[in-house]
């Protein structure tokens, strides 16, 4: 690639940014799923490379604008105060350390370790710029409809494989594509855009946002993801749990379980396929055996790696390992626990615990009904990608990590927006609102 570009695109960006933060904002949403790789390096660990996304480039052009531009006007501050601020430095905080421990120790070595904790500050710093560059309500509801706006885009493009017969994934994924992430981010999308369907009054919003998550249920659905799918339980179960609508939401599952022989023959064949697959041993691969049910090599390798993961940590239990320290596996609880040793494991439930917490907290405490459903779709959608993190390493992919924090940020400054004068605005209507005056 054209470096002199490069940099006077990045140098146009800076500008355009430190003059209206919003821009930037935008740029962010959108590169979340849209960003082409720009390149690869050697392999760093776990016989990965380091990818470079067009996305890392474009935040860290958009961060540092935003650093200048708070210390060029003091008054705009560098981090507000929200609930999650000392869980994620704590996190961050393990996670750095348990790392340098494990160059010290030698369980890690190379860049791999040190990548991997920036990326996820990388996740943070999403987090830390929206939620202290929101304004009102009505620019809120702006960047959730760019965030939707992206997953119409990349639920299109995922209807374009399915006649291929592969398993769908997001575009710029590589010639193997991540199908895993794809459910994960798709799974975090409809959760949000269920819970603002099932709580607004308004049937052309409910209409809009029940659209959405049938748009995106059908790319969700060949992903073939069966942790996506486990994910997506929970989620169901949180919306009709928390809902104020839960009535209507108890009354379609029931019908759904009564009518399950129907509802699965609506499924497509590979979906059912790819279900069973889970309880079909293959001859001479590693199978994990649950009483008299042999399980799948893949299913069979997490369980596997788990166990490991577990011996390890008896062997390191304080600290772990170290960001890569291990070896790799595709589960995100054993493998917090055997990096990061009993310290970074407390600290990820502890950071997971307060972002649940702080999104119940706006649920419970916002009145406009729109916004009780984006708060009650993102936990549900938080205990969806708990569920999907039983499968894979969830909490630090890049791709549902980054819209996580943006919904996230979101979520936690709601309540601190200025009540409006008149009705509430939804990406649909827009209407106005105002901040509140400190």
């Amino acid at each position: 690639m054209d470096s002199p570009l490069v940099l006077a695109a990045a140098l146009a960006v800076f500008l355009i940014v430190f003059v209206k933060i919003e821009f930037g904002l935008y740029l962010v949403i959108f590169s979340m799923l849209l960003s082409p790789q720009l390149g690869s390096g050697g392999g760093v660990a776990e016989g990965r490379r380091i990818v470079i996304r067009s996305e890392d480039i474009l935040l860290l052009v958009v961060a540092f604008s935003w650093l200048a531009k708070t210390a060029v006007n003091k008054e705009l501050g560098l981090t507000l105060k929200t609930p999650l601020n000392r869980p994620i430095l704590l996190y961050v905080a393990a996670t750095a350390g348990a790392t340098l421990i494990g160059y010290i120790t030698g369980t890690v070595a190379g860049l791999g370790g040190a990548f991997y904790v920036l990326k996820y500050v990388e996740y943070f710093v999403v987090y830390y710029m929206v939620v202290n560059n929101l304004i009102d309500r009505r620019q809120a509801w702006r960047l959730v409809t760019a965030a939707f706006l992206t997953a119409v885009i990349v639920s299109l493009i995922g209807l374009t494989q399915i006649p291929s017969g592969q398993r769908v994934s997001a575009p710029f994924e590589g010639k193997e594509g991540e199908p895993n992430t794809f459910g994960g981010y798709l799974l975090l999308l409809m959760a949000v855009a269920g819970g603002i369907a099932l709580e607004t009054a308004r049937i052309r919003t409910r209409a809009i946002y029940l659209g959405l998550v049938g748009l995106m249920s059908i790319p969700f659905v060949f992903t073939l993801s069966r942790t996506s799918y486990v994910g997506a339980i929970p989620a169901v179960a949180v919306l009709a749990v928390l809902s104020s609508r839960r009535r209507v939401m108890l009354g379609a599952l029931i019908v759904a379980l009564v009518a399950s022989p129907v509802v699965l023959a609506l499924f497509p064949d590979t979906v059912l396929k790819r279900v069973r697959y889970t309880f079909e041993p293959e001859r001479g691969q590693p199978t994990v055996r649950l009483g008299a049910v042999g399980l799948d090599p893949s299913t069979s390798a997490r369980l596997i790696s788990v166990k490991q993961a577990f011996e390890g940590f008896t062997r390191r239990p304080v600290f772990g390992y170290g960001v890569t320290g291990f070896a790799f596996m595709d589960q995100q609880f054993a493998r917090t626990l055997v990096e990061t040793g009993v310290v970074g494991f407390v600290a990820f439930l502890a950071l997971m615990w307060a972002v649940l917490k702080a999104g119940v907290v706006s649920y419970r405490g916002l009145q406009t009904p729109e916004e009780r459903g984006l708060a009650l779709g993102f936990v549900a959608g938080t205990v969806g990608l708990l569920g999907h993190a039983l499968g894979a390493n969830t909490f630090i992919i890049v791709r549902i990590m980054e819209p996580f924090w943006f919904f996230a940020a979101v979520v936690v400054a709601l309540p601190g927006l200025a009540p409006e004068a008149e009705p509430a605005a939804v990406p649909a209507t827009g209407a106005r609102l105002s901040r509140r005056v400190a």
